[in-house]
């Protein structure tokens, strides 16, 4: 028989994070599910569901992910599945993005993903099991133009997971980060999405171009968010989950082009790369 699992989501109020708080209710399993402002909100929205406990918490607050942490053993007696889904984007040249844009995007995406693992992984130790799913982005897989600084973030998720993995496993503790391609959620919406003040002219061509784009695609992107919760749904009950899952034609795609392109290269320059070795090294 299934045993029921207890998910403690992150940024549930919408997006990604309400379709699979949805879908893991539905699947019987129990939500400790984190908003930023009126939990009574989301718990109406979703019916006042006996399975569901909303309760504040802004991911840079590492005082808040910590009660939050302590509200969820309290209310349901453990965590299985911490999924790390808070953040928001960021479309800005590099250049164009100031100090506070920056540091603003890592301290939600990184830093506040960061905060609620260390709250959380100390239950998850005690029991030795659990899984934590950090969400990601195909920005974090390959660059795109205007979003250097938004990927780069996601590309920390990328490592901290990997390496995350690797250390949790003698304690029986998983890691997934999930890569998903371009979903139609709110996520292109002013919302969700924050376009620097500053725009420099010089970059029209390529960051004003994604711009101008990034306004056209929303709402038509080709990912179905609902299916993709259901994609979170098997993750959360496999056996033995990867560490790394893109998610959607479009991000599979983007990732094999970058390591072909990447195969290409170390073909190109294979004598310049072997050949920073010492003498005394064997081959």
């Amino acid at each position: 028989m299934k045993k029921d699992k207890v998910w403690f989501i992150t940024g549930a109020s919408r997006g990604f994070g309400l379709e699979i708080t949805k879908a893991v209710l539905e699947s019987g399993d129990k939500v400790v599910a984190t908003v930023r402002s009126k939990p009574e909100q989301l718990t109406a929205q979703l019916n006042n569901n006996t399975n569901l406990f909303v309760t504040l918490l802004d991911v840079s607050n590492e005082d808040q992910a910590k009660e939050a942490a302590r509200q969820a053993i309290e209310k349901f007696g453990k965590i299985d599945v911490l999924l790390n889904n808070a953040g928001f984007g960021l479309l800005s040249a590099v250049e164009e993005a100031s100090d506070k844009e920056v540091k603003d995007n890592y301290e939600a995406n990184v830093f506040g993903m960061l905060n609620v693992t260390r709250a959380v992984l100390p239950y998850m130790r005690k029991e030795r099991s659990g899984h934590v799913i950090n969400v990601s982005s195909v920005g974090g897989l390959s660059a795109y133009i205007g979003w250097g600084i938004y990927g780069s973030t996601k590309f920390a998720v990328e490592g901290i997971t990997e390496a995350l993995a690797l250390e949790l496993a003698p304690l029986g503790i998983y890691a997934t980060v999930v890569a998903p391609g371009f979903f139609r959620t709110e996520f292109l919406d002013s919302t969700s999405l924050t376009r620097t003040g500053n725009v420099i002219d010089d970059y029209d061509s390529t960051v004003g171009e994604m711009r101008r784009f990034a306004t056209q695609a929303n709402k038509k992107q080709p990912g179905d968010p609902k299916k993709l919760a259901q994609a979170f749904i098997k993750l959360g009950n496999a056996e033995k989950p990867p560490v790394h899952l893109p998610l959607g034609k479009d991000s599979l795609s983007r990732y094999q082009e970058k390591t072909a392109r990447f195969a290409k290269e170390i073909e190109e320059w294979y004598d310049v790369i072997t050949g920073t070795d010492h003498d005394d090294v064997m081959a």
